[in-house]
């Protein structure tokens, strides 16, 4: 008819959440799994006084388009650095976005001569969007008490990655707030540094997951059979005490602690699990073992869509606009049975009961969890 107004057309649409799981890939082994692996010395153990140090300080990288820091203090140590050259501008005047505050730190290693160039990392400390494009600024790098440098820093970043922004959309590729500076940083003071102690020895220590009792007491035993007497297993269980013949010339003494490390032992097998929950990694050593046990596994996925939808009033109906609230709810349960595990001797057959269980590997973490914590799985059982 005429003069006939059309009423508002209602949303109809509606939201859907689901949850899938890919397919399972079972890789197979071509051979069997290695039950006796030697290995030389220096593959487990670390002689003392070789260790990394670790040098921090605090930088400007300037050149950024515009993704570096918006705050005051950013402004502030841009002034400092003009006033380094005799240029005094006040800061309310600099209001460019093109510098960043950012952490500049390197491991040194112990010994490397000054004039040695060595890599650094570059991390921000405010609110710059993107490290891309950008040069450090010549940068002080100290020790913990910050009073002595031990490593100057400067030049182009590397960015592994890229950030493009528009007025309505963000495109970003891997991480552009954390950058390195390959070969952009010169050791300026020498970490003083002996192999022997002030005492005549020489101290290696276990790596970190080959700090058993069995591998220190094959090494103990390994180089007394190379040098008779000259080892002894500390009562840590993670050090091995080598003592230098006192009439070894002083320049034979690297020679004597090469032929220490080239030895080969037989490194022990750890009975280990380490489970990342956040990431669903799983390490398991060559002893781990399965007692018999009973497992029964069941997921539980619960999905929630929710869809508000605007419902509006007729012409002239004097209604309200109102938001009507559709939820959409599934549950899916599954309805697993009981499996039994005879029991696994070895690595290989643990893998085989995993595999038979089915399970994604978060599934599979609560499970070793659950093992454990009833005596099923004979291992010990870390977490990163």
């Amino acid at each position: 008819p005429w003069g006939a107004v059309e009423s508002p057309i209602q949303p109809t649409g509606r939201s859907t959440a689901t949850v899938e799981k890919s397919p399972r890939f079972e890789p197979k082994s071509t051979r069997e799994p290695i039950d006796v692996l030697r290995v030389p010395v220096k593959s487990l153990v670390a002689v003392r006084g070789q260790e990394q140090n670790h040098v921090m300080g605090v930088g400007l990288v300037t050149g950024l388009a515009g993704t570096g820091d918006t705050s005051d203090t950013a402004k502030q140590l841009v002034q400092n650095l003009l006033l380094t050259r005799n240029i005094n501008i006040n800061v309310q005047d600099l209001n460019s976005k093109n510098v960043a505050i950012v952490r500049v730190e390197a491991d040194l290693p112990a010994g490397l001569k000054p004039g040695r160039r060595l890599s650094a990392r570059v991390s921000t400390i405010g609110d710059a969007k993107s490290l891309e494009g950008g040069t450090l600024s010549f940068t002080e790098l100290t020790d913990v008490t910050g009073e002595i440098v031990f490593v100057t820093a400067a030049g182009p970043l590397t960015v592994g990655g890229f950030r493009a922004e528009g007025r309505a959309s963000t495109a970003v590729r891997n991480h552009v707030t954390v950058a390195t500076l390959p070969d952009g940083a010169k050791v300026e003071r020498e970490v003083p540094t002996s192999i022997i102690s002030d005492h005549g020895f020489i101290y290696l220590d276990a790596r970190l997951g080959q700090d058993t009792f069995g591998n220190t007491v094959r090494i103990t035993e390994a180089i007394n059979g190379l040098y008779p007497g000259v080892a002894t297993a500390m009562l840590d269980g993670k050090t091995v005490r080598v003592g230098v013949p006192a009439d070894l010339p002083e320049e034979s003494h690297l020679a004597y602690l090469a032929s220490l490390l080239n030895k080969e032992v037989e490194s022990e097998n750890v009975a280990r699990v380490l489970v990342d929950e956040s990431s669903g990694l799983i390490v398991m050593g060559g002893d781990v073992r399965l007692r018999p046990g009973l497992v029964v596994h069941g997921n539980l996925t619960v999905t929630i869509a929710e869809t508000p939808q605007v419902s509006q009033p007729g012409p002239f109906s004097n209604g309200t606009t109102e938001i009507v609230d559709r939820t959409d709810l599934q549950i899916v349960e599954e309805n697993n049975g009981p499996i039994l595990v005879p029991g696994a001797a070895n690595l290989k057959e643990v893998a085989d009961i995993l595999n038979l269980l089915g399970t994604t590997p978060r599934d599979t973490i609560s499970i070793l969890q659950g093992m454990q914590r009833n005596g099923l799985l004979v291992a010990e059982l870390q977490r990163l």
